[in-house]
């Protein structure tokens, strides 16, 4: 079985134009070496889904793992208080509407008698003052109505972002503060998020292509942001991948990415023969050909060859008969 490495060379083995079939002259190549660490799926965000008002949760249309819009009303709070208050207001308005008309009636009342002379200026001033007032007031009412209604509407509770609910950490009746947190969403896409050991820290390099194994499935990333901050001995490191499993958030996922290189011999998997557990390599020895034990190590691709790393038993310069 293959191990899981990375095809990551940091140098170039074979001369242009990969040998397949021939001699091969063994040059030391420089590849890269690598690390198996875990790392974890992540969101991009966490938002809060919060209450804007206090009062009792009547509605709560999602659980974990729903899927919503950014928008989208996923709770509904009543706050019984309001609606008392709006009736208060209502109240207030019609018998200021009904002083009001009584205030209206009295003004023409004045404006006639005032025309015959048995009433004087000033009392129609006075009159129209009254009317005046009350009419704002009317105003001011029913603007205190329109802001109560807006806040029994608050009463309704946002999805701030598209994503998947992580958390509802309340449940319907229960009597929610201003402020508090309803439910957590990730959205804005998702990412591996990595603790690596603070002595590779040198060795990371942005935009570096990192392998993982993600419940048996190969996949390509690339290392997009490393965080200068060390906590806890680990330097902390984010890679976006394409086609990431992102059923459970906080999975943790095998990854292998770069830390430095080494040199090594390798050769084409096609040119070692295995008899009775031992790896033979046929080389050009004196113009003939003959077999050599050697001992294999890991394996690679290399421009779509499968390559053996050659741990002993050939020597940088020598010929190797590729079939």
């Amino acid at each position: 079985m293959i191990p899981f490495r990375s095809t990551l060379l940091l140098g170039c083995l074979l001369v242009p134009g990969t040998v397949l079939a021939g001699d091969l002259l063994l040059k030391p190549a420089e590849i890269a070496e690598m690390k198996a660490v875990y790392g974890q799926v992540q969101a991009k965000d966490q938002v809060l889904a919060r209450a804007r008002i206090p009062g009792t949760l009547v509605e709560l249309a999602v659980s974990e793992g729903d899927m919503v819009a950014a928008g989208d009303v996923i709770a509904r709070i009543k706050d019984d208080r309001t609606n008392f208050q709006i009736g208060a207001v209502d109240a207030q308005l019609l018998g200021l509407k009904a002083s009001l008309a009584n205030a209206r009636a009295e003004l023409e009342r004045g404006r006639q008698l005032l025309k015959s002379g048995t009433s004087t200026a000033q009392r129609v001033d006075q009159l129209q003052t009254q009317v005046d007032v009350l009419d704002n007031q009317i105003r001011s009412a029913e603007a205190s109505r329109s802001v109560l209604v807006e806040q029994a509407a608050q009463g309704a509770v946002l999805a701030p972002s598209a994503g998947k609910v992580l958390s509802v950490p309340v449940t319907r009746q229960a009597v929610v503060m201003a402020g508090e947190t309803v439910a957590t969403i990730a959205g804005g896409g998702f990412f591996l998020r990595l603790a690596i050991p603070e002595r590779h820290a040198a060795a990371l390099r942005e935009g570096s292509q990192i392998a993982i194994d993600a419940s048996g499935k190969a996949l390509s990333g690339r290392l997009a942001k490393i965080y200068p901050e060390i906590l806890g001995g680990r330097v902390t490191a984010d890679v976006e991948v394409e086609g990431l499993p992102t059923e459970f958030v906080g999975a943790r996922v095998l990854v292998e990415l770069p830390v430095g290189s080494r040199k090594a011999l390798m050769v084409p998997a096609s040119a070692v023969a295995t008899r009775a557990g031992i790896d033979f390599v046929p080389v050009r020895e004196d113009g003939k050909v003959v077999e050599r034990a050697v001992m294999s190590g890991d394996r690679r691709a290399v421009d779509g060859v499968d390559m053996v790393e050659i741990l002993t038993g050939l020597s940088e310069g020598e010929t190797v008969i590729v079939p």
